[in-house]
């Protein structure tokens, strides 16, 4: 059975917030490692659009090797966008759910194949309540960012984990891995 991991990064302050993290060829090298070891990706309509972005490396690389290495996983990697309002995903790797969250990961769980990612926060969010998460991997970055939507909101109940692992980056972010202990 394939495992459900949430892989996300956040603040030190807990804010879910791609664009306040401190992205450097360590933290490019490890995404694109666990990239390339996935099976498939989950995305909501406004993380997917900011993902996007790394379609301009792949047709003008950047002068950061490992930057250039992520943008060929992710590139790489299948996609599924949840979204009511896209028409079309502008990206071959990717396509629209045709299916509910619910019964979409239900089916991918037991189908053979890689680890399933979920890389935004309303799927965690909706993930959790359903108790499909097998694995939380939060990559701490070292900023406080003083505003924005806190990555756990909208919990319906209270959630116990245990920490399994730790990573350490050069630049002080740190990613804790959790598995709950409850489902």
């Amino acid at each position: 059975m394939r495992k459900v991991i949430a892989a996300t990064n956040i603040t030190i302050d807990g804010v879910y917030d791609h664009t306040e993290g401190l992205p450097d060829g360590e933290i490019h090298q490890h995404y694109a490692d666990l990239l390339d070891n996935a099976g498939v990706i989950l995305y909501g309509r406004k993380t997917y659009e900011l993902m996007q972005y790394w379609q301009t490396v792949l047709t003008n690389p950047s002068g950061d090797k490992t930057a250039n290495k992520f943008a060929i996983a992710i590139d790489r990697i299948p996609k599924i966008v949840f979204s009511h309002t896209l028409k079309d995903t502008g990206w071959d790797s990717a396509k629209l759910a045709t299916k509910s969250l619910d019964d979409l990961v239900r089916d991918l769980k037991q189908q053979s194949g890689k680890d399933i990612f979920v890389g935004s926060r309303s799927l965690i969010m909706q993930l959790m309540n359903l108790y499909l998460i097998d694995e939380y991997q939060l990559c701490i970055h070292p900023v406080v960012a003083g505003k924005g939507s806190p990555l756990f909101d909208n919990v319906n109940d209270r959630t116990i984990l245990k920490l399994t692992r730790t990573k350490t980056f050069s630049n002080g972010a740190i990613i804790l891995y959790y598995e709950p202990t409850v489902k």
